[in-house]
């Protein structure tokens, strides 16, 4: 799916307005009636009390156009003006209008105005700002909003929540609501999925309000957002006539005295993930480990004991992972450099290794192109450097996996994969899966995807997903707190399980239940 900014989805609602030889207004009361209906449905008639709180622009009107379908439909409604400068939308006084038409005559806020008392079991509208906005509310606007927060009602944002800026971040907190529920127009905002900014999100849901799929279908989007409808199209189907050989041969690199789990976890990660045949090097401490809890992997060590001090193996890996566990011991660091002069493999790469490139810069210019980098937030800073926010953050990095050439992971709540200046917002995963050993694990996926003949940049995304999800059915039995990376390895299958059910007609579901 794709993410529009805010120029492109104006633009959006002229082509259909033209297209589909439609008004503003039109387009308007189609968002209205869509709300109305998730309320509506919701609700069944029963009487909370309804406060809407409208801004003087077009989400206002919005805001008016719903309260309208609401009082005719005999809701308990109070309905706001924020009245926040002079500055009047046509589509705003039309429903304005309307709305006095049947009586209902809107309260008008001001920075006199005495704020409304809202009880907690009441439902609160929110139309103040859309996604228009450019500088930070006044301060009796901002008073406002956080008497709204405070008041323990439910809070329903339309589009976005007053004060979220689609490409900033927010710049005075109590600025800006925090919606229960966010029923945003055709797609979901880049800000939904930022650290900074989605945590004013705690929900959202689309809303199709018929923009023209024309346009939906031509336009590009620097960002599309990844669900299971685009992975499983990228899926390749196992061969009846296929061997082990068919499905390639990963290698992982890495392990260290006290950090061996690291390469075990990743080579589990490639191995269930459909990697034909797994490797292993590792110092000579992760022998045992290594065949004792994965007999299935093959294994070569160095000569140290407890630490890498060369990459020399004897075989020939479609693609090789590197960097769970190395350590950043002075031979590693040497060795691993002599590696990268000599090697022409696609690589993934991770963890301490890294962190050895982003101490010794002149080793960025020796990774192979496509190559695929997956920091976590502390390695990705030591890769690019400090970021004033999440989005200079993504601005740099897609600068740097632009310039190297690369595919880079950035792993978080929504993991973003960055190529040719494009991101993939994944949608899968959840807060337990920040667990020691994750980020192994997710090594491992994309190295065993990428030997089976998946495209790197595929691999990366599908990996991610696949990743996301076998930590999402782990978690349905164990709980955010007692999830763990092994728990989420030896899900794998079902997450690719998952990708082919179909979801129960509401019919069945009843039925089972009787």
């Amino acid at each position: 799916m794709k993410i529009f900014t805010g120029e492109q989805i104006y633009q959006a609602d002229k082509f259909t307005i033209e297209k589909q030889q439609i008004t503003s207004d039109e387009l308007m009361e189609r968002v209205a009636v869509q709300i109305f209906n998730w309320l509506h449905l919701r609700l069944q008639g029963a009487q909370p009390k309804i406060h809407l709180f409208c801004g003087i622009g077009n989400n206002g009107g919005d805001g008016l156009a719903v309260a309208r379908h609401l009082k005719e439909h005999g809701y308990n409604i109070e309905v706001y003006i924020v009245n926040y400068n002079e500055k009047r939308t046509e589509e705003f006084l039309i429903n304005l209008k309307r709305l006095k038409d049947r009586n209902v005559w809107p309260n008008f806020l001001s920075t006199e105005t005495e704020l409304p008392a809202i009880g907690r079991e009441d439902i609160i509208v929110d139309a103040i700002f859309g996604i228009g906005l450019n500088r930070t509310p006044d301060n009796w606007v901002a008073s406002l909003m956080t008497h709204i927060n405070n008041s323990e009602a439910f809070i329903l944002a339309v589009d976005v929540p007053s004060g979220l800026f689609l490409d900033k971040i927010v710049e005075n907190p109590k600025a800006i609501i925090h919606a229960n529920h966010v029923l945003t127009f055709q797609s979901p905002k880049l800000a939904f999925f930022l650290p900074q900014t989605g945590i004013y999100c705690n929900q959202w849901e689309i809303i199709d309000i018929g923009i023209d799929p024309e346009y939906l279908t031509v336009t590009e989007t620097i960002y599309t957002l990844i669900s299971k409808n685009e992975v499983l199209q990228s899926y390749i189907p196992r061969e009846k006539f296929a061997h082990k050989g068919t499905y390639g041969h990963s290698l992982i690199i890495g392990g260290s005295y006290g950090k061996v789990g690291a390469a075990i976890l990743a080579a589990k990660g490639a191995l269930n993930s459909g990697s034909g045949l797994v490797s292993a090097l590792l110092p000579k401490c992760g022998y045992v480990p290594m065949q004792s809890s994965m007999p299935e992997i093959m294994v070569q060590t160095g000569a140290n004991d407890d630490l890498l001090a060369n990459f020399d193996f004897d075989l020939e890996p479609t693609v090789i992972g590197v960097g769970p566990g190395l350590g950043k011991a002075p031979q590693t660091v040497e060795a691993f450099g002599k590696f990268l002069r000599q090697n022409k493999i696609p690589l993934v790469i991770d963890a301490d290794a890294l962190n050895i490139i982003s101490e010794n810069r002149d080793l960025l210019k020796l990774i192979p192109e496509d190559s695929v980098l997956t920091p976590h937030p502390k390695e990705l800073e030591r890769l690019i450097g400090k970021w004033e926010n999440d989005f200079d953050k993504l601005e740099k990095a897609k600068l740097f996996s632009i310039e190297l050439k690369c595919i880079l992971v950035i792993k978080g709540a929504h993991t973003i994969v960055l190529y040719q200046g494009k991101g993939f917002i994944n949608t899968s995963g959840n807060p337990g899966m920040a667990t020691a050993g994750s980020g192994d694990v997710l090594t491992g996926v994309i190295t065993g995807l990428i030997a089976q003949g998946y495209p790197k940049v595929v691999a990366a995304i599908f990996g991610v997903y696949l990743h996301g999800s076998a930590g999402d059915l782990a978690v349905e039995g164990l709980g955010y707190q007692s999830l763990t990376a092994s728990s989420i390895v030896n899900t794998i299958g079902g997450a690719f399980i998952e990708l082919f059910k179909r979801p129960e007609a509401p019919q069945q579901q009843e039925q089972q239940k009787a």
